[in-house]
């Protein structure tokens, strides 16, 4: 088949939008898709039981309601409310505890609860928005976040931050995230130094009755809104996760979900060559030979795009990695994401992809409107020079057999960002039925927390060793010994040099006769 017939035969394309997706790229043949028709099959029928409400989280007994709850949110109380606590914080009627009006919001959130919103403001705002005027952004608020439990990123906010005409959003499903808390836990002790009442300037996004629900209540925090147990925080963009921070900055959270419905429909489509999600899941285990022995790159023609990639790595990664299938078996499934932008990505990555290992498939995307006309001579735009870039490498890449998906947007908006959000989801649950996994848990994480918890756990045992040998000059094998855990000798010895840059009651040397450091405990 030549390029051209096999180009008008696998692209799939949206009319009433102009969304379009080629897989004209991507090694396969009819026979291959022929050959998954059982899998299709599984995939339509289960995804439907997810529609119908089912239990399709068996691991943690839950349902999963994040496309059919975008239907119907628009039209609910709770749509509502968001959007009049919004026009009021806009309009000055709600300020914080000194009577000024809000200018700024923090998003104090991990995962989802950060990626979402960090990629709808870029995508849609741009990335400074936050240099813009109050006049220019409408009345809407500058956007910050939180993100990690790491002081340089506090430290840094508070640089920036005014605290009285600050909103600070704490978003947590569970309402116990460590992460989070340790942020609203500084952040409440911030405030209190500055003789401002927190509990005036916060806001909880949160399941009712979690920890954080009854801490924000008790506190009479600014506003609770509550989220639903059912939608996991990779898939939360679509729910008042997203709608808070997108409505205090203006997005236009109904014409999101709009394109994100708009998807849906198209992704419920019966015939698989005829549905976007269930070819490209089908491009991804053809290729991946169902093990994903190939890495998916991301590659956004698009700065605002740019975030895209690392969404795209929680949303798959995250759902598709797992240890086990749903019958139990060990089969270590995954699927690796990574990207970066084009055309930057031709002075990054993209040697390794023309020159390097196979072990890939690129799909590129492109917003075929330009933000602005900009001529470089000859009637050439800055716009026509990054298609050209575009077409040029993925002519590059398949010349050398490499293969590639294509999508393209007529522009980026909220409603074609909803329509990218709401095809990767779909294409991710009917992946997991494809190798028979669950999409929707992840033990991985709650592993590390574990391991995490005992870490902070010899910490506590350490502080309390030390402060009964002091003082004390040794090893981090002395020390250890001394605390009678010599099996955790490195450990320890980690624990030790994080405290000797922050403890003023130990230091250390470095020996290098021993080649080691040696300790001292005031």
């Amino acid at each position: 088949m030549d390029w051209v017939t096999r180009n008008r035969q696998y692209t799939l394309t949206d009319a009433a939008s102009g969304f379009s997706i080629a897989f004209a790229g991507m090694d396969f043949n009819s026979q291959d898709i022929d050959a998954l028709k059982p899998l299709f099959e599984r995939a339509a029928k289960e995804v439907a039981r997810i529609e119908a409400g089912e239990i399709k989280n068996p691991d943690e007994k839950r349902k999963v309601t994040h496309f059919t709850d975008r239907m119907t949110y628009p039209q609910s109380a709770l749509f509502a409310e968001v959007e009049d606590f919004a026009a009021k914080v806009r309009s000055g009627e709600i300020t914080g505890a000194t009577g000024k009006t809000f200018d700024a919001l923090v998003v104090n959130g991990i995962g989802g609860s950060a990626l979402g919103p960090q990629l709808m403001q870029f995508a849609v705002n741009g990335p400074y928005w936050n240099e813009l005027s109050r006049e220019k952004r409408g009345g809407n608020l500058k956007l910050y976040f939180l993100d990690n439990t790491d002081s340089a990123e506090f430290a840094d906010l508070l640089q920036v931050m005014d605290p009285e005409r600050t909103i600070q959003l704490v978003i947590s499903k569970s309402g116990g995230t460590r992460e989070t808390k340790n942020n609203m836990i500084a952040m409440e002790d911030f405030y209190a130094s500055c003789g401002l009442d927190f509990a005036r300037h916060a806001v909880a996004v949160t399941m009712k009755g979690s920890e954080l629900d009854q801490h924000a209540r008790n506190g009479k925090w600014l506003k609770v809104f509550e989220m639903a147990d059912s939608i996991g925080g990779r898939t939360s963009e679509t729910s008042i996760v997203g709608h808070v921070p997108a409505a205090l900055t203006g997005v236009d959270f109904k014409k999101f979900l709009s394109g994100a419905c708009a998807m849906d429909v198209w992704t419920r489509t019966n015939a698989p060559e005829a549905n976007p999600a269930m070819m490209l899941a089908a491009m991804w285990y053809i290729a991946g030979k169902g093990k994903g022995d190939r890495n998916m790159v991301i590659v956004p023609y698009s700065d605002r795009l740019v975030l895209l990639s690392r969404y795209l790595q929680q949303l798959v990664m995250e759902s598709l990695g797992k240890a086990l299938d749903l019958d139990g078996k060990q089969v270590n499934q995954g699927l690796n994401v990574f990207g970066n932008k084009g055309g930057t990505d031709a002075h990054a990555f993209i040697q390794q992809l023309n020159d390097g290992r196979d072990d890939f498939f690129a799909t590129f995307i492109e917003i075929l409107a330009d933000a602005r006309k900009i001529n470089m001579g000859d009637q050439v735009t800055m716009g026509d020079y990054l298609h050209g870039f575009l077409e040029g490498l993925s002519a590059a890449l398949r010349s050398k057999g490499r293969q590639t998906i294509q999508i393209k947007l007529p522009q980026l908006d909220e409603f074609s960002l909803g329509q990218i959000i709401a095809l990767y989801e779909r294409s991710v649950a009917v992946y997991a039925e494809f190798i028979n996994i669950n999409a929707f848990h992840q033990p991985g994480v709650q592993a590390y927390k574990l391991a995490a918890n005992g870490i902070l756990e010899l910490a506590a045992e350490l502080r309390k060793t030390l402060t009964e040998i002091a003082p004390f000059t040794g090893t981090a094998a002395d020390i250890a010994s001394r605390a009678g855990k010599a099996e955790k000798a490195v450990e320890i010895a980690s624990l030790l040099d994080k405290a000797a840059l922050n403890d003023t009651n130990v230091s250390r040397t470095f020996d290098a006769v021993s080649g080691s450091w040696i300790y001292s405990v005031k």
